[in-house]
């Protein structure tokens, strides 16, 4: 617990046994079967130690980069960390509210933290000129994780400097349709663009996701990873989910989803003394709600689990995150949410 926020809680935690889950946004009904096959396939081959060539090759296509500009991590999360000990700032910033795993892994490795908190009177865009000048590492989310906000690239741009490393998560950047204002293979100087596998094709459990950077980046990055850090059917599936058929599959999954978002926002806006800011990208919405902590325990008793805000710094417990779902779980869980704030 650092000033009063729990950087260690994720959406996972909400979720309990008989709760229709709308705290955690990885997409529903994956991993979709003909990806369950290729994994499953590749179990043949655990008695050899996995060999990452062809999931490298595979994902540097996916992107138009060269081999040696990726690192394939076990999940996001193992990239924050892999960050944390590789690099040495100091002057690190994070721009907050968003996802609090790469925070608490460079508090954990011992560096310092400022915050730049993003304003919901301002929808939570990010004005570059709010992070300060000498800050050595930035990092920032986009689409950002929780408020669902998808900022222009050309800010994100503007945050590059030739003296500093700019980490950009894009976890959830597949998730909007075209995936405009990605970074991934884009040349500049300092870039460290995360991507995660687990939100599309419901691989939460496998942990597989990878790291876009220049060569010498990547280079110090892979001297703090350990041997072997992914597994054989993780590989499998950063192969599978590379390939023209997956990229196909997941543009279809990104505009159900923003229909999806569409319908939530559309029932949200009848429910009494529920507040959204800003223009919602991603797989999730957030909303402002008196009451919310309560709220949330309230929606627990009639069986739908949404995810708390009070745990990322620049919210409080009035927050409260709610993931896209099909339009039969959104009206469901609305007409709940309405009998409990009329």
């Amino acid at each position: 617990m650092l000033d009063g926020f729990d950087l260690e809680h994720h959406g996972d935690l909400e979720v309990g046994d008989g709760l229709v889950d709308l705290a955690v946004n990885v997409r529903a009904g994956t991993p979709p079967p003909w990806l369950v096959d290729e994994i499953t396939s590749s179990l043949c081959d655990l008695a050899s130690y996995p060999r990452q060539d062809a999931a490298v090759a595979a994902v540097a296509a996916r992107h138009g980069v060269a081999p040696d500009r990726v690192l394939l991590t076990a999940g996001a999360a193992e990239a924050f960390v892999l960050i944390a000990r590789a690099f040495r700032p100091r002057h690190a910033v994070v721009v907050h509210p968003q996802f609090t795993e790469p925070e608490a892994a460079l508090r954990s490795a011992g560096h310092l933290v400022d915050r730049v908190i993003l304003r919901p009177e301002d929808g939570f865009v990010l004005d570059p000129r709010a992070v300060p000048a000498d800050a050595d590492l930035v990092v920032i989310g986009n689409p950002t994780n929780p408020t669902s906000v998808l900022h222009r690239a050309d800010d994100l741009r503007e945050l590059a400097r030739p003296d500093r490393i700019l980490v950009v998560d894009e976890a959830f950047i597949d998730a909007v349709p075209g995936e405009p204002e990605s970074l991934a293979g884009a040349s500049i100087p300092g870039l460290v663009v995360i991507r995660s596998l687990t939100k599309t094709w419901g691989l939460a459990g496998l942990r597989i996701g990878y790291v876009l950077a220049a060569p010498g980046l990547i280079e110090q990055l892979a001297a703090v990873q350990p041997h072997w850090p992914v597994s054989t059917p993780a590989l499998s599936a950063a192969i599978a989910c590379s390939n023209e058929r997956a990229l196909s599959e997941a543009t279809s999954a990104a505009l159900d989803i923003d229909r999806q978002r569409v319908h939530l926002l559309d029932n949200l806006g009848s429910v009494s003394g529920l507040s959204t800011y800003g223009v919602a990208r991603g797989p999730f919405v957030l909303v402002q709600v008196k009451g919310g902590a309560v709220l949330r325990e309230s929606l627990r008793d009639k069986g739908f689990a949404v995810r708390r805000g009070d745990t990322f710094p620049g919210l409080g417990p009035d927050w409260l995150r709610i993931a896209v779902r099909p339009a039969d779980v959104t009206d469901a869980f609305v007409k709940v949410l309405r009998d409990l704030t009329d």
